[in-house]
């Protein structure tokens, strides 16, 4: 029987999951539960490796040992923080890219809402004794949403929004998808996708290609009253450039649910300018997946995509160079 080796230390009803899941198809290892000489043999006889972080739960040792799997499984959907420069020569990994799409998709709506109703700064306002009962807000109906990054997110977006009549224009790196869109075009197509939007969702994975894709210029196409939602990776907006467009633009709206520097991925949160005290800034501290069933929705993608392996199928969401994260 296959082996699957879990390298993470997931929580007791993951440990379930897993164990449930894989029953009668491959052996499951936990690397937790073995002693300190078994762990090399499980590595190097393990048909697919399940891993959150390898850097945190394996040893510069057994690094190698991962080319031998015939995957490695990211339960991530970004693998930005994952050193690529420490993957053995033939290893296969993938992300687990959609993992957490609807919750985040959920997310993008509640935010593109809030912004086009200006519900915080009305809020602020009746705080302050000030009824503005015929102040405008916006409809979003039959608006153009923007989605640059049209993998699993942005295609959980898209379902959203399409529900509210909205055109939906797209771009992806392959200008490929079965989702049916309004318009779809690979990198070639942002500035198309950026003039037209009335909402943009940012859910591409942070790579070196996509650092600061949104700098000055980028802004610059947007319509002045567009509302910019981040899903994805602070690093993917010049931090600069932003601060600098909404305090030029007052009708243009950001929606950050990714900063440039997290708890998670730098150990504090911090910003480069006061994005929080402007009123055309709505905030969220990266938590778009954070809900009760997340962990268990993403654990059962890792785990499809690992017994298509155990079937002799291909993975889905191999890494490649276009991946790599930012230097």
């Amino acid at each position: 029987m296959p082996t699957v080796v879990v390298a993470s230390a997931p929580p007791k009803a993951q440990v379930q999951q897993i164990r449930d899941t894989l029953a009668g198809q491959a052996e499951v290892v936990f690397l937790a539960e073995v002693d300190e000489g078994a762990r090399a043999d499980a590595l190097r006889g393990a048909t697919a490796v399940i891993t959150f972080n390898p850097v945190r739960e394996l040893r510069d040792a057994e690094w190698p040992l991962l080319a031998h799997a015939k995957l490695v499984q990211f339960t991530t959907a970004g693998v930005d923080f994952i050193p690529f420069d420490k993957f053995p020569e033939g290893m296969t990994a993938a992300a687990n890219r959609g993992g957490y799409a609807e919750p985040m998709a959920e997310h993008a709506l509640a935010m593109a809402l809030a912004a086009a109703k200006r519900l915080l700064p009305e809020h602020h306002e009746l705080q302050a004794g000030r009824f503005n009962q015929f102040a405008l807000n916006r409809s979003l109906l039959g608006a153009t949403c923007g989605i640059v990054g049209f993998g699993g997110i942005g295609i959980a977006v898209a379902r959203l929004f399409r529900r509210l009549d909205m055109r939906i224009v797209a771009m992806n790196r392959r200008g490929q998808s079965e989702e049916p869109v309004d318009f779809l075009g690979g990198p070639e197509a942002l500035e198309q996708v950026l003039r037209e939007a009335d909402v943009l969702v940012l859910a591409p994975p942070l790579t070196a290609l996509t650092e600061r894709m949104i700098g000055a210029r980028e802004l610059g196409w947007m319509k002045p009253d567009a509302i910019l939602i981040n899903l994805a990776r602070g690093e993917i907006i010049d931090e600069d450039a932003l601060y600098a467009h909404l305090l030029a633009n007052p009708g243009f709206q950001a929606c950050l649910d990714a900063w440039w520097i997290e708890p998670v991925r730098h150990g504090r949160f911090a910003m480069g300018h006061p994005f929080l005290d402007l009123p055309n800034v709505l905030g969220s501290p990266h938590n778009s997946a954070s809900v009760p069933t997340g962990r268990e929705v993403a654990m059962r993608r890792v785990l499809e995509n690992v017994q298509r392996v155990l079937r002799g199928e291909p993975p889905r969401h191999l890494l490649g160079p276009d991946d790599r994260p930012p230097a």
